[in-house]
């Protein structure tokens, strides 16, 4: 099922076509609208008549999270307040909030890039779909609300707070879909079968982002439910959940490239690479009114595949995310993503998807220390058992990440559970 084969749909010719038109536009606006690129622009001598297609965009600034901290709250808005009929805003919790602002026709597009997703999980208007997002500042509540009822699906706006509630829903109201962060997902899935419930569950698919996960944590949640596990993704910087995501054959997450125009760039070098090369995801805004946004660099560590799906969809595809930059860890002079420790354990067996990764500095020394959460009936075992599990994680970890770890094994459900984003990693050594 295709939401608007009009411009997935499209061949590459006319894709380059659209986006060029839309680049020039973009650039002429923000010049003129927003000062901050006004003057970046001129920093390096650049005019908006210079940017004549998709061809000349390494000659542009690239923009990041620091320079909406610095303009906050409205300095890269390119429309006056009274035309923005909508403001998210980031926690903050690692400084300033990131805000942003949408227009009426920003929430459209929006939603209609929503619904194009909840197409490529094979959910339409005749399906029930309960939205355990957060609902407020942040984007994903309300991005899967409106994505949804713009294809015509009855919404259930759960949020999160209450699992058991949430799942006697799922149940009452026959639920066909469900939109949540994967950590979260597989959080309700151990509570139905805690309750026993799992013969009532009309579950069909699932819309997971908002966090990093592996593709085993995906097979995990659709083994235990039964269902369809779908990757969405989306940063509220570049428009909120609904970027892009994953049709039936899981082979990368199809972009929504009339409106956002992907590039990978070398993280070192910033320069661009080509397709399958892994680097840093870049982003532009090519259509958002409110706060469009030039090559901004989303820190995620992915690669780009332009090629046609077997889908029928033609729009570019982004491979599923290796980390991101500033979520890789430094320790002992070895690069490590959390990513890396889910995706061994998953491998191993016997134990669950949720972890924590504690690193800290003794005596000048990086030492990394992994809790992890075992299944029931490896932690009921005698001590001898325990240890040799113990060991026997140890040595994986250590292959799959270059460096020793000491393990502490914790019972099940012995790990916080988080209805949001899960945190996987404590580095003390940042709070020295």
């Amino acid at each position: 099922m295709i939401w608007n084969e009009t411009k997935e749909c499209m061949s590459r010719d006319e894709m380059i076509n659209l986006q060029s038109a839309r680049l020039v536009k973009l650039v002429d606006r923000v010049y003129h609208n927003v000062e901050f690129y006004r003057k970046k622009m001129q920093a390096v001598g650049l005019e908006p008549g210079d940017i004549r297609g998709i061809e000349d965009l390494d000659k542009l600034p690239f923009t990041t999270k620091d320079d909406l901290r610095e303009t906050y709250p409205f300095g890269l808005f390119a429309v006056p307040n009274s035309q923005i009929v909508r403001i998210h805003a980031s926690s903050g919790t690692t400084g300033k909030p990131t805000v942003v602002g949408y227009t009426r026709r920003d929430i459209d597009v929006w939603s209609e890039c929503v619904a194009r997703c909840i197409s490529m999980a094979g959910l339409g208007k005749n399906d029930i779909i309960q939205v355990a997002y957060g609902y407020g500042l942040f984007t994903g509540g309300l991005g899967a609300h409106y994505g949804a009822e713009k294809m015509g699906a009855t919404v259930v706006p759960m949020s999160t707070g209450n699992t058991k509630k949430l799942i006697n829903m799922m149940i009452d109201f026959g639920v066909t879909g469900i939109m949540c962060t994967p950590s979260y997902l597989l959080h309700i899935a151990e509570t139905i079968e805690e309750m026993g419930v799992r013969d009532q569950i009309k579950l069909k698919a699932s819309l997971n982002g908002a966090e990093p996960w592996t593709e085993k944590m995906r097979h995990k949640i659709e083994e235990k439910l039964g269902i369809e596990a779908h990757d969405i993704y989306g940063l509220s910087e570049i428009m909120g959940p609904g970027v892009a995501t994953d049709c039936n054959l899981h082979c990368g997450l199809h972009v929504h490239e009339d409106h956002f125009l992907p590039e990978i760039v070398d993280p070192e070098t910033l320069k661009p690479v080509g397709d399958g090369m892994t680097g840093e995801l870049v982003f532009s805004t090519l259509t958002k009114e409110g706060i469009p946004l030039i090559r901004y660099r989303t820190k995620d560590l992915t690669s780009l595949d332009h090629s046609t799906c077997e889908c029928g969809r033609t729009t570019a595809r982004i491979a599923r995310f290796k980390g991101r930059t500033d979520d890789m860890l430094i320790i002992r002079g070895v690069n490590v993503f959390p990513s890396q420790i889910e995706s061994a354990l998953l491998e191993m067996g016997g134990t669950t998807p949720h972890y924590l990764m504690i690193v800290d500095r003794v005596n000048n020394l990086d030492t990394l220390e992994v809790h992890v959460e075992v299944e029931e009936r490896f932690f009921s075992d005698e001590i001898r058992a325990l240890e040799n599990l113990t060991k026997q994680i140890e040595y994986t970890l250590q292959q799959a990440i270059g460096l020793a770890a000491k393990v502490k094994l914790v019972e099940p459900k012995g790990l916080e559970r988080s209805m949001g984003k899960s945190v996987h990693v404590i580095d003390k050594r940042k709070l020295d």
